[in-house]
């Protein structure tokens, strides 16, 4: 460590090249909070980096009761900016807050109803600051630890606290298996069932739903008169799938990623609850003060056969139903972007193009824009979350529809999965192919974007093909 005082700020040490993200996050799964943003489905736009962090040296979390859950967090955010570092030539994220927005934030940003049910009842919000971030290039193989020394800013401490945590976070990582973290089981008790909210078998051994097959129907029905009767052009309406938890959270992950690898994978410890993510969505990306929103609608199942598989994207490219909900999410988003960044940069990069992952293939389209001066990337949270590919058009009215017809409040699915770097470099998943764990149990919603067309039977179809890589790790 004798070369690290002549070094800038933040400490940046290599890791052998050699070393996965996945062994980093395993030596370090015990630690309180840990977080691992997991470029599971690697791709050089979208897969490029994977990122750990644990033991963050300050935690905020708030319920989902309706007052300004990110002021906190913009609080604090702000109050470490003026001492903000990062090199250049380092993975984006380098340290910052990192955490969990989840769906129902939203009744923080606008007069939503809460839901019939909370049973479960999982924080509106939970984020950590974190110091120490284990980060990797997979494009170039090279991997860094990297160490802020946060919260200290007189010059000589916060020096002193990024070696010391340097240190601390390579013992950990490289030391014998009794000096790394140990990770320890959350599998829970399932003796909750009594408190939950009514509960319907599926065909699926285990598996129960908030809705019945017939009641989800009748839900796509009545979101189509919404449409009929001119509230509203799209809503996206889920149920939530159901199963006792049989590992602890860290194995459960573990076969997700492996079962079902996705761009935007993730794992982070709220502490009580863990949300497992294989997510293929980008939510809102900023580096360098650029936007770039990613919505995904219109999907296939996969195919295991290759003629099939390939008349399944032609026939997804060619539906005008699908294309036409996509765009009604491209003009959303395009809109909420619009009240941050400056009119002449928002533009449509890419619409409705098919993009395969391991169970089903989308249409994904990217918006693009820039933040004016005075627009922090709070001011482009608040003015876009959540995001409307998971609520529908018009948002607001679309969101009050998801409230009156869903019988469960949706926790982390469809909110995002986020870091925040305290020099504004942010990016952020959507929750979707989630799975969030806690008191004894396993939940993982899915549903999808009903439009005037939308038939019931293959609404409801299309739900189980998202589910088909979560049941995998599973059952």
């Amino acid at each position: 460590m004798s070369n690290l005082p002549s070094s800038p700020l933040p400490l940046a040490e290599p890791l052998p090249s050699g070393m996965p993200a996945i062994a980093a996050f395993e030596r370090l799964a015990a630690l309180p909070h840990v977080i691992f943003f997991d470029s599971a489905a690697r791709d050089p736009r979208l897969g490029r980096y994977s990122f750990v962090a644990a033991d963050p040296f300050a935690w905020i979390e708030r319920p989902a009761d309706g007052s300004d859950a990110l002021a906190a967090v913009e609080a604090l955010w702000k109050q470490f900016v003026p001492h903000s570092a990062a090199h250049a030539d380092l993975p984006p994220f380098q340290g910052g807050l990192a955490g969990l927005l989840s769906y129902d934030l939203n009744r923080s940003l606008e007069r939503i109803a809460a839901p019939r049910f909370e049973d479960l009842q999982t924080p509106a919000l939970a984020v950590g600051a974190y110091d120490v971030v284990a980060a990797f290039d997979h494009l170039e193989h090279r991997a860094w630890l990297i160490s802020q020394g946060l919260p200290e800013v007189e010059p000589a401490a916060r020096r002193e606290r990024a070696e010391s945590r340097l240190a601390e976070f390579k013992r950990l990582l490289f030391g014998s298996p009794s000096t790394a973290a140990q990770p320890v089981g959350r599998t829970g008790s399932s003796a909750l069932l009594k408190e939950l909210a009514p509960q319907f078998p599926m065909p699926m051994l285990g598996v129960t739903s908030n809705l019945s097959a017939a009641a989800y129907r009748d839900m796509v029905r009545r979101g189509v008169e919404y449409i009929h009767a001119g509230d509203i052009f799209q809503v996206n309406l889920a149920q939530r799938l159901l199963h006792a938890a049989t590992s602890t959270s860290l194995d459960l992950y573990l076969r997700l990623r492996e079962r079902n690898p996705a761009p935007y994978a993730g794992y982070f410890d709220l502490g009580p609850w863990q949300i497992c993510s294989a997510s293929p969505e980008c939510f809102l990306t900023v580096r360098d003060r650029q936007v770039e929103t990613r919505p995904i609608k219109g999907t296939r199942g996969r195919s295991q056969t290759p003629e099939a598989d390939l008349f399944a994207g032609d026939d997804l490219s060619a539906s005008e139903k699908d294309r036409a909900e996509n765009v009604m999410i491209v003009d959303l988003m395009r809109n909420d972007l619009s009240r941050v960044c400056t009119s002449e940069s928002v533009h449509i990069k890419q619409l409705c193009r098919l993009e395969t992952y391991a169970f089903v293939k989308h249409l994904v389209s990217v918006v693009r824009g820039e933040l004016r001066p005075e627009c922090s990337p709070f001011d482009l949270l608040r003015a876009s979350f959540p995001g409307g590919s998971i609520t529908g058009a018009p948002k607001v009215r679309a969101m009050e529809i998801i409230a009156e017809l869903e019988p469960t409040a949706r926790g982390p699915y469809c909110g995002s999965l986020a870091y925040l770097g305290f020099d504004g470099t942010m990016d952020a998943s959507i929750l979707i192919r989630t799975i969030t764990a806690g008191r004894g149990w396993w939940q993982l919603p899915v549903g999808g974007g009903i439009v005037a067309q939308s038939e019931p039977d293959d609404e409801y179809r299309e739900t189980w093909h998202k589910a088909h890589g979560m049941l995998k790790a599973i059952l």
